[in-house]
């Protein structure tokens, strides 16, 4: 899945270790959900949403292929 993750966390200068205690995770996790590479739970979605102050469709890019995820 990909994910707009990266491109608003450089906006607004945040490192993936601020967004990744931020929202409780390791940084890890922030990278591979930034490199599409780890699908986020319904719950972690909705804590970078909030993070970020944007819906969660804004920041998941969701395709057809996801769904047979």
């Amino acid at each position: 899945m990909q994910t707009k993750i990266q491109e608003l966390r450089k906006t607004r200068k945040i490192t993936q270790n601020e967004l990744a205690d931020a929202v409780d995770v390791t940084r890890q996790t922030i990278i591979s959900l930034e490199n599409g590479k780890y699908n986020a739970s319904l719950i972690l979605a909705h804590k970078i949403a909030q993070f970020f102050k944007v819906s969660i469709e804004d920041i998941f890019i969701f395709s057809e292929e996801d769904e047979n995820i």
